[in-house]
């Protein structure tokens, strides 16, 4: 009886990289060349639904402003669970990469770039792109600051 269970627990160390398995996704985010101060951003990882599953980049220093990334904020009460940067320049482009889950690849989930710009509007949800193989080399048009996100995996 003990043996299947020795067994078993030499195995499960063995299967964690397989069961937890995520790739690398690079996202492009390029803005419009609108004629202010530099833009803050949120892009972060929504489900089906638009719930807050990942943050993965917040571009802008002073978390005072952080508030105006809408969407974002809402959700994560302005806790970052990924990496951080200056404000991004007007015709600018930023790009970051994320580990993602395997499991949220063509499932229904989708990156989100939400955008603020002091002195100006604010615009959640500016940009969206479905986390999907086929969004690769296909980039989506944003509604605000942002010009377009693309991803690459």
């Amino acid at each position: 009886m003990q043996k299947p269970i020795l067994a078993l627990a030499l195995t499960l160390p063995l299967l964690a990289p397989v069961i937890a398995e995520a790739r690398p996704v690079r996202i492009t985010t390029t803005l419009n060349a609108y004629g202010g101060d530099g833009a803050y951003l949120a892009i972060y990882v929504t489900d089906k639904a638009g719930k807050l599953q990942q943050t993965i980049h917040v571009a802008g220093g002073k978390a005072k402003y952080h508030k105006h990334l809408a969407g974002w904020f809402r959700q994560s009460g302005g806790r970052i669970d990924g990496t951080t940067g200056a404000s991004v320049g007007a015709g600018k482009t930023l790009t970051v990469s994320a580990e993602i889950a395997d499991t949220l690849i063509d499932a229904g989930f989708e990156i989100r770039v939400d955008s603020a710009v002091e002195k100006e509007s604010d615009v959640p949800a500016d940009a969206r792109i479905p986390l999907a193989k086929g969004s690769v080399g296909t980039p989506a048009a944003g509604r605000g600051y942002v010009k377009t996100i693309a991803i690459s995996m």
